[in-house]
């Protein structure tokens, strides 16, 4: 069982995206703000990590860059799903290491297809 851990500032947002993933067979915990799920990340080192780059106290990008600093944690392998598609967005995720990129999807397949890919 692939453990996924979800940041996203949308509480309706986290609820789809569990459904998928729970349907696929992965463990997930959620958070609804960066700084939270950094906590949640250092202290249970999951095997994905889904960033949003909007949420409170702390932006997905920001996150990312957090976690690659944290002893175990820099090894987690994260994405970042947003509805951010612009040049500029895209070029802050690379820059910040981010394993994987997608524009928040409407289907099981792209989001299931990310979790596999960073795996």
């Amino acid at each position: 069982m692939v453990k996924v851990h979800l940041f996203d500032g949308s509480a309706t947002q986290i609820f789809h995206f569990e459904l998928i993933l729970k349907g696929h067979g992965h463990e997930v915990i959620t958070a609804e703000s960066g700084r939270d799920g950094v906590v949640f990340a250092q202290r249970q080192l999951p095997d994905v990590v889904l960033l949003d780059i909007s949420m409170p106290d702390m932006n997905g990008v920001q996150a990312k860059r957090l976690l690659s600093r944290l002893g175990d944690a820099q090894h987690i392998s994260v994405g970042i799903v947003s509805r951010k598609d612009q040049k500029t967005d895209k070029f802050w995720r690379e820059r910040q290491g981010a394993r994987g990129d997608l524009t928040k999807p409407d289907n099981k397949t792209e989001l299931s297809g990310l979790v596999e890919g960073l795996l």
